[in-house]
């Protein structure tokens, strides 16, 4: 009887389990790949669905026939090269001084430069329009010293400020990937490289660079895509002279309500991301190395030599400037505005409807939004990413068995290959979401959502897809970590699962946990181009406020613009300051 009953409790334990783990698949299939496909639906049957495909087939030809789309192709494609290249130059050197040293305010300083990637675009570009705008800070100083009556700098319509802006925005990824691969590596390698004669930049030609290159490719592979899907930052610096294939999406979809154009496009950009992606995969093979690591303590060291400091103080001083300084110029331009000293107006008027307007809708509430979607984000993205962390931390179990198969006979063995086959594509799988880009999948919500794409809850879901993957890249390296003998002893003491998660899963995991949490927090925040597509106009969030005051004129409108992105870089900052408190040295993906 005792023994039927176990029986059944393992039945229902492993049935639960199953239906667990299959929610992030489900997740995906519904807000994922049912969109894409509706939008491949629109590229060749028509809006209709039936009896267009040659019509629509002939607009695909017409559309790729035309200069203009091969334009903006080749704009897109080179600009994210630049700016990849830009980003890894300027981002190598501080990641070399996160990974080697210790000094003070080191944890601040990393929280500060990671401000920047969370922040929504449109607040990146008000940032650097802030600091070297017609009317910024650099034009005023320049106008004020050399009595110039206009103002001299152009730099941020143009090439150059999307380039800086993209380097701006991505240097964080460089840092924190390389940056943290970097300071594991083995320091003996060096030390027996120079007892051999070698000079420190053979040791870097010939033993830093080839096993940091997996890492490198994969910090600049992710920036090139992210900066491939540019759209807030090409929308507001560089507008349609220099559009993206994200940007025109946008203008056929909303603009012109060009959907079939906009489909095409759109399927155009998942083809070439998911081939860029591929491409990444089996490089990152080819270029990848068994090496040693060695612990985070043990690598680093103070800057206390001359040569150390001469190196690493510019380094910090100019990355702090770059990183920093403009989100500090911003928050100063916020109070100062209009030249009549300190002011809090433009905060002030963040509650106040001058026109009377029925239809306004209060700034303020934009903030009331954002932090409600954004716990919304953080709760479904949390669970999503505790499910599919565990699935993936399972998968490595089942590649093991398959790599160990030898032995169980022929049937055994190809079964257990082909599930470990089946869990080697659960990882890309569900990184596919941040690869795809957010006004593409704003754009495949509007075509397939109907009546639920008005739902208050698409926000978060949307920004869910795009959260989700930074709480699995932060809780999995925790969970392979950790000691399956610990689980394998609470059981024999005659715990049942759920209190096994609780009592030795939890204790172990709840700061990865944490920081995930806070990031899709801060993600959620900052998310902009899926936002802009499928927010309803009564539920607008802080950046699609900052976006709708930047268009706006009048020198109220742009103040209102500074002060809420302000108060959203507070949050964001308090955010990950919080990150880099419970943040577990020397783990996670990112």
């Amino acid at each position: 009887m005792t023994r039927a009953i176990e029986d059944g409790q393992t039945l229902i334990y492993s049935a639960l389990r199953t239906i667990l783990f299959a929610l992030p698949l489900l997740f995906l299939a519904l807000f994922y790949f049912y969109p894409l496909a509706q939008i491949l639906r629109l590229s060749f049957m028509g809006q209709d669905g039936v009896g267009q495909g040659a019509v629509v087939l002939k607009s695909i030809r017409t559309l790729l026939a035309q200069p203009f789309l091969w334009r903006v192709l080749w704009f897109t494609t080179w600009q994210a090269a630049a700016s990849t290249l830009l980003t890894l130059l300027l981002g190598m050197p501080l990641a070399f001084l996160f990974a080697r040293y210790t000094f003070p305010g080191k944890a601040l300083i990393r929280a500060l430069t990671t401000i920047p990637f969370v922040m929504p675009t449109v607040v990146v570009a008000a940032a650097f329009t802030t600091v070297a705008g017609e009317n910024g800070i650099l034009n005023d100083w320049l106008q004020a010293i050399f009595g110039l009556d206009i103002p001299s700098l152009q730099i941020t319509r143009g090439i150059w400020g999307i380039l800086l802006a993209h380097a701006f925005y991505n240097v964080s990824i460089v840092v924190r990937t390389v940056g943290g691969f970097w300071s594991l590596l083995n320091p003996r390698l060096d030390e027996a490289a120079t007892m051999l004669g070698a000079s420190p930049r053979q040791i870097f030609r010939e033993i830093t660079v080839p096993l940091l290159l997996p890492s490198i490719l994969a910090a600049g592979m992710l920036v090139f895509l992210f900066c491939f899907t540019s759209f807030g930052v090409v929308l507001i610096l560089g507008g349609l002279r220099y559009a993206t294939i994200e940007v025109e999406i946008y203008r056929q979809a909303v603009s012109l309500f060009n959907l079939p154009a906009a489909a095409i496009l759109s399927l155009l950009q998942i083809v070439l991301t998911f081939g860029l992606m591929m491409f990444y995969t089996r490089l990152q093979k080819r270029s990848s190395v068994v090496i040693e690591m060695r612990p985070l303590q043990n690598v680093s060291r103070p800057m206390a030599t001359l040569r150390a400091r001469i190196f690493g103080l510019p380094i910090l001083g100019f990355s702090l400037l770059f990183l920093v300084g403009p989100l500090l110029a911003l928050a100063w331009r916020s109070i100062t505005l209009g030249g009549n000293g300190i002011t809090l107006t433009y905060y002030t008027e963040l509650a106040v409807n001058r026109r009377q307007s029925a239809f306004f809708v209060p700034p303020l509430i934009g903030i009331r939004n954002s932090l409600l979607f954004a716990l919304a984000t953080m709760a479904i993205s949390l669970i999503l990413g505790i499910l599919s962390a565990y699935l993936l931390a399972r998968s490595s179990a089942r590649e093991s068995v398959a790599a160990g198969s030898a032995s169980i006979g022929l049937a055994a063995t190809i079964k257990a290959k082909v599930v470990g086959y089946f869990y080697t594509l659960l990882d890309p799988l569900f990184l596919l979401p941040l690869g795809t880009s957010a006004v593409t999948l704003g754009f495949g919500y509007i075509v397939s959502m109907g009546s639920w794409r008005t739902s208050v809850w698409i926000v978060p879901v949307a920004h869910s897809l795009i959260a989700a993957p930074f709480v699995v890249r932060t809780l999995l390296p925790a969970l392979r970590g950790m000691d399956e003998h610990l689980r394998e002893s609470a059981a024999l003491l005659g715990a049942h699962p759920l209190r096994v998660w609780l009592e030795v899963d939890l204790p172990l995991l709840y700061r990865a946990a944490l920081v995930g949490a806070i990031f899709a927090f801060t993600i959620s925040l900052g998310e902009f181009g899926a936002t802009l597509l499928i927010s309803r106009p009564d539920m607008p969030t802080i950046p699609i406020v900052i976006y709708q005051k930047l268009g706006q004129p009048g020198l109220l409108n742009y103040g209102q613009a500074l002060a809420m992105s302000t108060i959203l870089m507070l949050v964001t900052a308090l955010s990950l300051l919080g990150i880099e408190r419970f943040r577990i040295q020397g783990t996670g993906e990112f």
